[in-house]
């Protein structure tokens, strides 16, 4: 099978794309490496800077790109606006792919439409990057996030592909529990891929000194909860110096990260999420224990009700304190669910077994998850 891949979000695709060529499969990746983060690509399309000058210079490469974007049994999108140009402007090449391309997938890996409607509309989530019960997250990113994606070119974008493409594959419970409101018959969850190979690991031994490790994407410390996670860390290391230690690492490329954690305990990230992140994911592969998103929404999905390894933080600094306090406390835990961790991830996110999960979607193998 010809499969092209078309943006990216954490490694998600340059990971996708490896456990299909290890079972077979012919696939291409055109991303810009997810900016900073530089994850690997097949077809380099790094939106230059400098203005309304770097945005002609790019889309006349993506005109160039355009003849190498045909004849492929399947093309999966990673969002509505998998390009660096409007969502609306994206569309030009979504009906461009539709027409010379197989079959076309929509990836809901990230904030769209749907995702954004379901949280601002209903009562799908308990909390989650916009509102926390009740009450909005009023920060002037979350307000032009929202417009822009109720009302603006995201919509348009979203509503769009969705009701044409061939399927849509959710990567977390939150995505998918979105999508199922809207577009249920069409819809399959798929988990993250991992490569396990890549992380080797180890299990933590009890440590005399609690290592945590947080990394911020400065742009998004917001959106992440990490502004709200690293004042708690570091009141915890005011309070027990010779118990714990904070490292914090900012806006540094994929391999670097992965470099910085290896000396860490405990991983935390990801405060408003319900389910890991491929960067907390791959924290779990070499062995960290993960304070972020576990909450039971995520083993359920994945059917998983013996390993639950996860230190599932909620949004209030009290709780992401009491918890965090609590492994600094009982460090005698940390063995265990490393070593839980470690299991959890070759059981549900081996990037190979994701990999052929896409490949019977896209062939129609299995349903849609209704």
């Amino acid at each position: 099978m010809k499969i092209l891949l078309m943006g990216e979000y954490s490694g998600l695709h340059s990971t996708l794309a490896d456990g299909l060529r290890r079972l077979g499969q012919d696939v291409c990746v055109l991303s810009d490496g997810n900016e900073w983060k530089n994850y690997p690509r097949d077809i380099d399309l790094m939106r230059p800077t400098g203005g309304p000058w770097g945005g002609v210079r790019y889309v006349a490469r993506l005109l160039r790109c355009l003849p190498r974007l045909r004849g492929y049994d399947v093309v999966q999108l990673v969002n509505p606006g998998f390009l660096r140009l409007r969502p609306e402007k994206c569309l030009y090449v979504y009906r461009y792919l539709k027409r010379h391309n197989g079959k076309v997938f929509l990836g809901a890996f990230g904030a769209d439409h749907y995702y954004v409607r379901a949280c601002m509309e209903t009562d799908t989530y308990r909390y989650s990057d916009f509102k926390i019960g009740d009450r909005f997250k009023d920060t002037p990113a979350n307000r032009e996030t929202v417009r822009e994606c109720l009302q603006g070119g995201t919509a348009r974008a979203t509503r769009e592909i969705a009701a044409t493409c061939d399927g849509i594959i959710a990567c977390l419970w939150e995505y998918y529990a979105a999508y199922r409101l809207y577009h249920p018959e069409k819809l399959a969850f798929i988990p993250l891929p991992i490569d396990c190979a890549s992380l080797p690991g180890r299990v933590r031994a009890v440590p005399r000194v609690l290592r945590f490790f947080i990394g911020i994407q400065s742009a998004r410390s917001e959106l992440k909860g990490t502004d709200v996670i690293l004042p708690v860390l570091m009141e915890l290391q005011a309070r027990y110096p010779d118990l714990c230690r904070v490292t914090r690492v900012e806006d540094v490329p994929y391999a670097r990260y992965v470099q910085l954690m290896d000396e860490a305990d405990v991983q935390a990230d990801q405060l408003y999420s319900y389910t890991p992140s491929m960067n907390s994911l791959a924290a779990m592969a070499k062995g960290l224990v993960v304070a972020g998103g576990g909450e039971p929404e995520n083993y359920d999905i994945l059917h998983e009700h013996e390993l639950h390894p996860i230190v599932n933080l909620l949004p209030d600094p009290a709780d992401i304190y009491r918890k965090l306090e609590d492994l600094v406390l009982h460090r005698e835990c940390i063995s265990l669910l490393s070593a839980q961790s470690m299991e959890y991830v070759r059981r549900h996110h081996d990037h190979v077994r994701v990999a052929q999960q896409y490949l019977d979607f896209w062939e129609g193998k299995c349903p849609a998850s209704l």
